[in-house]
């Protein structure tokens, strides 16, 4: 009996799985369901060029920016049809990766 103090069930797809689990796995970053009204960056970079303004109506694959990043123009596209409401980069401005870039009303 002392041994299965050792083990936890896991639950995976409505199956349930005896195992060992580790501290890292306790205590990880639970998923999440994305929010689409937010852009963040995929990659560190440099914001190279903005194409919007606050207010303004883009379409679904619009481009939104040009992030560069690695000598390469990543160029950010609009993921929905939407109204700008804030920018949160500068031109020249290097950002990290998950850094938020823009956000849709």
């Amino acid at each position: 009996m002392s041994e299965d103090k050792k083990y936890e069930f896991l639950n995976i797809n409505e199956t349930l799985y005896k195992t060992q689990i580790s501290d890292n796995f306790k205590n990880r970053k639970k998923w999440e369901i994305p929010d689409v009204s937010k852009v963040f960056s995929f990659i560190p970079g440099t914001i190279e060029q903005i194409n919007i303004e606050v207010g303004s109506k883009v379409n679904e694959g619009d481009d939104l920016l040009i992030l560069e990043a690695m000598k390469m123009r990543n160029r950010i596209k609009a993921p929905i049809s939407g109204t700008i409401k804030t920018i949160c980069v500068k031109i020249n401005e290097i950002i990290p990766k998950n850094h938020l870039l823009v956000e849709f009303e």
